[in-house]
């Protein structure tokens, strides 16, 4: 069976696409490049991140020790049209978006899938630690063994034909085991490679920055608007909303006690802050939900654990039927900083019943 591994440049990727090879298939290695950072004003002398000129070749490398073809796909417009242009977006409506789901969901495995009819192969596999599970003619995501791994949270996009054709060889594997086997088959430029926890295309992790570069005179017109208590007074004035995100306490007015972000009015320019207590909420509403488990609500009030960012240990409550197609979740207990643009991925058990966009 012939396998397109997507190959980052590094130490799960590299190690999948060892397996593979040592199990028997027939790999092939492909390094997408989603962006330029060498024309990243932003980056300095460190480069994080995937994508950039090491990456490529520590991928490259790999092939060549285990003898296998190794390609480049080149997807910046693609990238830069469906991504990037959707965050600057999603910030500038007062929400705060997550990049790696959407480069997931509508970059990546069409990517890749695309690349792989052509090239005759069978699956496609990345380095991703998750599992596929399959019950009553349906593929869903579950959680990897390695919990404090686990990648399900940003897999929930991924649809049931695209699951079919995909493999994720280290789901099953604790990280120490996968450093340990490059380091036992001679991996040595990726064997100890620190992992990037950051937006490929921001390896800086500075957002805001990257805003001001992006769209300048928009952002600029934003700067001023006003900080209201959720008593209705003004507070103070911000620098612009798409600064801010749900939860948030730096860069606020002193006021004598914590105080955080609770609404962000993009319509408005206004931020509103409160005390803590009014970041828990009882309700949340997901819109564009993708179904794993199970084609559609099993029935009205079933029980889920849900989680609303990529490290939340989950909350337990119930789903229910939306317009539009959308989901409500009722949590058993208020839940803190819900925030729209975020993911919301139910679970039952480790198995990914539906995830979908925080309305």
């Amino acid at each position: 069976m012939r396998v397109l591994v997507a190959m980052s440049g590094g130490v799960d990727s590299s190690v999948t696409a060892a397996l593979l090879k040592r199990a028997g298939y027939d790999v092939v290695g492909l390094t997408m490049k989603t962006w330029s950072y060498e024309s990243v004003e932003l980056v300095h002398k460190k480069k994080t991140g995937c994508c950039n000129l090491d990456d490529i070749n520590d991928a490259r490398s790999v092939a060549v020790s285990h003898d296998f073809p190794h390609y480049v796909l080149d997807l910046r417009e693609e990238f830069g049209q469906t991504v990037i242009d959707q965050f600057v977006e999603a910030y500038l409506a007062g929400r705060t978006p997550n990049p790696c789901i959407l480069c997931n969901t509508y970059i990546k495995w069409e990517a890749l899938l695309r690349r792989a009819r052509q090239l005759g192969c069978h699956r496609i596999a990345t380095g991703h630690y998750a599992r596929i599970g399959y019950e009553n003619g349906r593929y869903f995501i579950r959680r990897a063994k390695d919990l404090s791994k686990d990648q399900s949270y940003v897999l929930w996009g991924l649809s049931q034909e695209v699951l079919a054709e995909t493999l994720f060889p280290l789901g099953d594997k604790l990280k120490v085991e996968t450093r340990m086997l490059a380091a036992e088959w001679g991996l040595l430029r990726v064997a100890e490679k620190k992992d990037s926890y950051e937006i490929c295309f921001i390896p800086e992790g500075d957002y805001r920055a990257f805003l001001r570069k992006r769209v300048p005179e928009r952002i600029a017109a934003l700067e001023g608007g006003p900080i209201l208590h959720v008593d209705g007074r003004v507070v103070g004035t911000h620098v612009g909303y798409p600064f801010y995100t749900i939860g948030q306490r730096r860069n606020l007015p002193a006021l004598g006690t914590p105080h955080y972000v609770v609404e962000i009015h993009p319509e408005t320019n206004t931020i509103v802050v409160g005390p803590e207590s009014y970041l828990k909420k009882r309700t949340l509403y997901i819109v564009e939900p993708t179904w794993h488990k199970y084609p559609s609500l099993p029935y009205e009030g079933y029980p889920v654990t849900v989680k609303i960012r990529h490290m939340d240990p989950g909350h337990t409550g119930y789903l229910y039927s939306a317009e539009g197609g959308g989901l409500a979740v009722e949590f058993d207990e208020g839940v803190k900083a819900i925030t729209p643009g975020q993911a919301a991925v139910a679970y039952e058990g480790d198995a990914i019943v539906a995830g979908g966009w925080v309305k």
